[in-house]
């Protein structure tokens, strides 16, 4: 068999593995809108904000509280790994020595692969309690942010150092040879090569900051509110969606899947602007 034999062959296996993937998230789209339907019959988008509160027994669907929560904890979340997980890329590729780096790898490898549901019991048992001690009740907003951005920082960090290994080794040895120190090289030319990869990395981060689910679940405390401060117990999203759709029934069960919906539209905008910046040209 010839090469462009092959490479027609892997083209289309490839083709057709990214068709299925895409047909897999519009099944999920179209669920999800199904699901939702029937309470669009009767309840007005509006009423998803504008009603008192979230008691869909009473008729009352108001998922901003919910929505405010999901955003605030990864926002927090974010602002948190980003620049830990930046530095800890350039300290693995940059800085530390070759054995070090290695060890060190394997160590952030490790944390993205620790169960969510390990990370929540260690925030409930042992964040938390530090947290009440500041001030009660512990679960909280807060200690939602400080798990999520543990949770994500791997994910910064692995992403980022690969967006660093893919840009050509002669930017550095140019920069070198022109006399620019290490940081300035790496500031100047390394980063801003690397922006794209590193903004999907960021993007891709946010993604799983906001559909986790059970380690935010058993630390945020649960209480559907809007937080004014970080040491209020709030409630996402998805902790409302698992701890409700048990027992949900009828108009109850559609307002879930509206929650979700609304989870699946946040995803489908990062993956968007995902594209978008890595269409963008690096300036170097």
């Amino acid at each position: 068999m010839s090469l462009s034999q092959t490479d027609k062959h892997l083209t289309f296996i490839l083709r057709l593995c990214a068709l299925l993937s895409a047909a897999v998230i519009l099944l999920i789209l179209i669920f999800l809108l199904n699901e939702s339907l029937s309470i669009f019959q009767h309840v007005s988008v509006s009423r998803f904000i504008n009603d008192a509160s979230w008691h869909p027994q009473q008729g009352l669907y108001n998922i901003t509280p919910m929505l405010s929560a999901t955003i605030l904890s990864t926002v927090g979340a974010l602002i948190l790994a980003t620049p830990l997980g930046i530095a800890s890329a350039l300290f693995s590729y940059f800085y530390a020595p070759k054995f070090l780096a290695t060890w060190y790898r394997r160590l952030i490898e490790l944390l993205a692969g620790i169960p969510s549901v390990v990370y929540g019991l260690w925030g409930l048992t042992t964040l938390a309690p530090l947290i009440a001690q500041l001030h009660p009740p512990g679960v909280s907003l807060l200690t939602a942010i400080l798990i999520l951005s543990l949770m994500v920082l791997p994910t910064v960090a692995l992403t980022v150092e690969a967006a660093i290994a893919a840009v050509p080794a002669s930017y550095l040895q140019g920069a070198m040879a022109l006399g620019l120190s290490r940081w300035t090289s790496i500031k100047c030319i390394i980063l801003p090569a690397a922006h794209s990869g590193i903004t999907s990395g960021i993007l891709l981060a946010t993604g799983r900051a906001i559909g986790e689910t059970m380690a935010v679940l058993m630390v945020a405390g649960n209480v559907v509110q809007h937080p004014h401060s970080l040491f209020d117990s709030v409630r996402t999203l998805t902790a409302n969606i698992a701890l409700e759709m048990a027992y949900a029934m009828g108009d109850h069960r559609a307002a879930l899947f509206v929650s979700g919906l609304v989870l699946m539209i946040m995803v489908l905008l990062l993956v968007f602007m995902a594209a978008f910046f890595k269409r963008k040209p690096a300036y170097v």
